[in-house]
């Protein structure tokens, strides 16, 4: 399983970004995938996830500026960041997690991206 972000940078506050995360090597048709967030100096934090289904779930801490959306074709998810706050600052990663195909279960992490709100 491997997982691929793109879309970080550096915006103003109140801008915004969109974060995409582009899934291959894996056959599954369960599973969530979502994005986690690690600031420095404190621990990861969930953001936002999608599951299999199609129901979303987020943070306290974005609801409402955050939107998560899926491209089951293509088996990316992308993350629509909205009305971004300095402390939305941290390295965002995208996580999924499910079953194969062959009924092995896995939890996979990508590399990360990192996102930067300036005041």
């Amino acid at each position: 399983v491997q997982l691929v972000e793109s879309g970080g940078g550096l915006v103003q506050a109140g801008e915004s970004l969109r974060l995409s995360c582009a899934a291959s090597g894996f056959t599954s048709d369960d599973y969530a995938i979502g994005w986690f967030r690690q600031a420095p100096g404190k621990q990861r934090e969930f953001i936002a996830r999608t599951s299999s289904g199609g129901t979303s779930d987020y943070a306290d801490s974005v609801q409402g500026r955050f939107t998560i959306s899926r491209d089951y074709a293509g088996n990316a998810v992308h993350l629509q960041m909205n009305s971004l706050k300095p402390e939305d600052t941290a390295v965002y990663s995208c996580n999924a997690v499910g079953v194969l195909t062959d009924l092995r279960t896995f939890n996979s992490w990508g590399q990360g991206t990192q996102v930067t709100v300036s005041s």
